[in-house]
């Protein structure tokens, strides 16, 4: 079995070496970086299973490093912070990242974090933690959503989606006019080993609502709910949804 590789992201020599040491001792295969651009960079090349980041970085910070991963990755994001930077916690967890622990650190506790996400990822590619693929396709007016080959068109153009994203926008449309408890979106859409913030939710449908802006109008809207989560709503202007199956 070829081995997870993680990409290790500090620029403290000595943290960084006690790091690689141990997690290479677990079985892992270790990429380091020691700067925010470096990171990036890395990532790029090597696309690791997990990424473990921390944010004080020279030339690039680890919140920037983690907005940028995101918007091109769905790769796990573990962050590194000092302990009295709460700010820091909250402000990487809105913009994507999906665990973090505080400096000073235990090996014993980052190792069973990493291994918990390595886990909730496995668990959530498989067919129990997607969305039912009963009908295969969605198409509202232009819009046209496509579950077997995940892809997701508006007119001639072709929306691209992180992993999660889409999963979240077919479980959305599969369930459209009824409200979803966020609590719900993360047991389907992540699964039930999801361990981290609820935030997670909001974060990825800001993300979606971005990407629809471009467009001049979409047949629906990602309804708040407020309290609760989100719906949502077929507009009056789309033409009903016609569902196809694969065949």
């Amino acid at each position: 079995m070829t081995p997870k590789r993680i990409l290790l992201v500090e620029d403290e020599e000595s943290i960084r070496n006690t790091l690689r040491y141990n997690l290479a001792k677990e079985g892992f295969a270790v990429s380091e970086a020691r700067t925010g651009t470096q990171a990036l960079s890395e990532a790029r090349r090597v696309r690791p299973d997990l990424v473990v980041l921390d944010l004080m970085l020279p030339e690039l910070s680890g919140l920037e490093v983690c907005r940028i991963l995101r918007q091109e990755t769905s790769v796990p994001i573990l962050i590194l912070t000092a302990k009295d930077s709460e700010v820091d916690k909250v402000v990487g967890l809105q913009i994507g990242a999906d665990d973090y622990v505080t400096k000073p650190f235990s090996l014993r506790e980052i190792l069973a974090r990493i291994t918990a996400l390595l886990r909730r990822v496995e668990l959530s590619t498989g067919s129990n933690n997607h969305p039912p693929p009963s009908d295969e396709v969605e198409v509202l007016g232009d819009f046209r959503l496509d579950r077997a080959a995940r892809t997701v068109h508006v007119g001639d153009h072709e929306l691209h989606l992180a992993p999660k994203e889409f999963d979240l926008l077919s479980f959305l449309l599969a369930n459209a006019g009824r409200v979803q408890p966020r609590e719900n979106i993360i047991q389907r859409v992540w699964g039930s080993n999801f361990f981290g913030e609820r935030k997670t939710v909001d974060v990825h449908v800001r993300w979606l609502r971005e990407k629809f802006e471009q467009f001049e109008r979409m047949p629906f809207r990602i309804t708040t709910v407020f309290g609760v989560g989100y719906r949502l709503d077929r507009l009056d202007h789309a033409v009903e949804a016609r569902r196809q199956g694969a065949g």
